[in-house]
């Protein structure tokens, strides 16, 4: 009888171990070295929102008074903030379309992050040139990434009367 004690109280130690062991794990490859731990500081390097001047490029941003629809322009979105970094597009709109879409800032800093914007960055562009506005849908495996994008994308389309 106490040999049965002993041998379940065995039991519950190692089960105990092994999802100790487990979870431990777990932890460790979820951690998100590229945040250090600390919060996202200012993006440098940043585009100022806004519509940006014709070449030649001048550094400051002016905004628009009227309507962009019967000329072109470059507009950049706000920077989105996302928890996985930064997020930034710029696009280019004429006659009333969206001809461009480029990504300024993204998230980054690891080998999962350009994996990740590597496949995602280029539907969300194709999607949005689609559907000449910034309701499109989120790719999956990259959702932060995507609600960045659509916010920037707005801003940007807000910026220029457009969508």
């Amino acid at each position: 009888m106490d040999g049965e004690r002993h041998g379940a109280a065995r039991m519950r130690r190692i089960t105990l171990w092994i999802v100790s062991t487990i979870a431990a794990v777990v932890l460790l490859f979820s951690y998100r070295t590229s945040l250090g731990g600390q919060a996202p500081s200012p993006v440098a390097g940043a585009a100022a929102p806004g519509i940006v001047p014709s070449p030649p490029a001048e550094p400051r941003s002016t905004r628009s008074t009227g309507s962009t629809r019967s000329t072109g322009s470059t507009v950049n979105g706000t920077v989105a903030q996302t928890r996985w970094g930064p997020v930034q597009v710029q696009v280019t709109i004429n006659n009333g379309r969206i001809t461009e879409v480029r990504t300024l800032l993204r998230p980054s800093g690891n080998d999962r992050d350009d994996e990740i914007n590597g496949y995602a960055l280029p539907r969300l562009r194709a999607e949005a040139l689609a559907a000449q506005s910034a309701r499109i849908d989120a790719v999956s495996g990259a959702t932060v990434t995507s609600g960045g994008y659509v916010e920037s994308l707005q801003a940007a389309l807000d910026a220029a009367h457009v969508g």
